[in-house]
């Protein structure tokens, strides 16, 4: 076949570890092949960002603002052990975060679904997906190690120089520690808004959760923004769509989830949807059959894999074994920047070369082929478990196919 031709290019964000190798075979095996891949490249490599104080992780961001459209690998956060292993200058903060904060986003996290593979939640017959407010809180956070007797004290100084102090604590000689968050009413009503919209965009009911009751000022007010923009612009459609709004706590949110056929859209504040996506991808089989979009207020939008490098594989890899390392979500990163590079650029073919694509790879697991992941997890017999890279010739034999 001809090659699909591309007007704009993707903004591409390389990784780390295994899911960095997965990257180049992804790109060697099923997109050069049948694309003229156009994207504009930053290595996000942990030794890159090293190299150029992370200045490449702003780069990549606003990358994305110019072009709308990215796709990137799994990155590593560095912790002591990380900086010690690869001899950085200091812990540099998570990429995420900080392409997150850059474009003020709502993370939408969701999972793909294969008929053999069943939830560990029995109810479960619909994917549940995850709103992931991508600003602030701890991510933003400031924290501080008190190293004796004294006291911690929050101030705001307003525009006109009036200080407001506030006694976070005091502290005996042991000392302690300090932790300062923040988020802005502009940032929650845009996490709002994603989410009103995105759930009349699916036509699933949408849920949202925090803890009002113990944090009477941070989470009370996520409450009174979203009942606040629900009330004034969402009701009317929510009613006529046939779909419904409800808030409850954190805690009461995960007992009703898992009890729930699923289905919903569940908008959790930043860190509980980091938390929540695992617990949600891992339930319904794999974090590696979990698709991650970044929507930004603009309507500017990343795709990820939503678990991280595969380090354990990559060391296996290093040594020169063969891995059965599931590659799904990053292969479902791509085809979800591809298609929608196509809507924007109006673009047919391309969008609909993702679909075959992500078809293809549904197939594959389907009939029988799949990762050593999955295959624990599959209740049918006769499976065919594949190597990293078998199983990404597996999915472009199928591909074929449909081309």
């Amino acid at each position: 076949m001809q090659k699909i031709k591309m007007v704009t290019p993707l903004v591409e964000i390389d990784g780390d570890e295994m899911t960095r190798i997965l990257w180049q075979m992804i790109k060697d095996k099923l997109l050069y092949p049948y694309i003229d891949l156009k994207t504009e490249y930053y290595d996000l490599g942990l030794k890159h960002r090293d190299e150029t104080d992370d200045q490449v992780t702003v780069d990549a961001a606003y990358a994305i603002k110019k072009y709308g459209v990215g796709v990137k690998c799994a990155t590593i956060t560095p912790d002591a052990s990380r900086i010690k292993e690869y001899g950085l200058k200091k812990m540099w903060k998570s990429p995420n975060g900080t392409i997150r904060a850059i474009l003020d986003g709502t993370v939408f996290r969701a999972p793909i679904l294969v008929k053999n593979i069943k939830p560990m939640v029995s109810g479960w017959e619909e994917p549940i997906i995850i709103a992931r407010h991508a600003y602030g809180d701890v991510y933003k956070g400031v924290e501080f190690k008190a190293t004796g007797k004294g006291k911690a004290e929050m101030v705001f100084t307003d525009e006109n120089g009036q200080e407001t102090r506030q006694t976070i604590h005091e502290f005996d000689e042991e000392g302690g520690i300090v932790l300062s968050m923040h988020n802005t009413h502009k940032s929650i009503r845009s996490f709002a808004k994603a989410c009103f919209e995105y759930a009349l965009g699916e036509k699933r009911d949408l849920w949202f959760s925090t803890k009002q009751t113990i944090s009477k000022t941070y989470d009370h007010t996520f409450m009174d923004i979203f009942n606040e923009l629900y009330e004034s612009e969402y009701k009317e459609a929510f009613e006529k769509a046939g779909i419904e709004y409800f808030y409850t706590l954190i805690d009461d949110a995960v007992a009703r989830i898992i009890r729930s056929k699923g289905g919903m859209v569940w908008a959790c504040k930043n860190y509980d949807g980091d938390v929540m996506s695992d617990m949600v991808a891992t339930a319904f089989g794999s974090l590696a059959m979990m698709t991650s979009v970044l929507v930004s207020p603009e309507g500017h939008y990343e795709y990820e894999a939503a678990h991280g490098t595969v380090q354990r594989h990559y060391y296996r890899h290093l040594k020169g074994e063969k891995t059965s390392t599931n590659s799904m979500a990053t292969l479902f990163a791509w085809t979800g920047a591809l298609r929608k590079r196509g809507e924007k650029d109006g673009l047919k073919d391309l969008c609909e070369f993702a679909d075959k694509l992500e078809k293809a790879a549904i197939n594959t697991i389907e009939n029988g082929t799949m990762t050593k992941d999955l295959a624990l997890l599959c209740e049918e017999g006769d499976l065919n478990v594949f190597n990293s890279e078998e199983f990404l010739d597996a999915i472009k034999n199928e591909l074929e196919k449909m081309l």
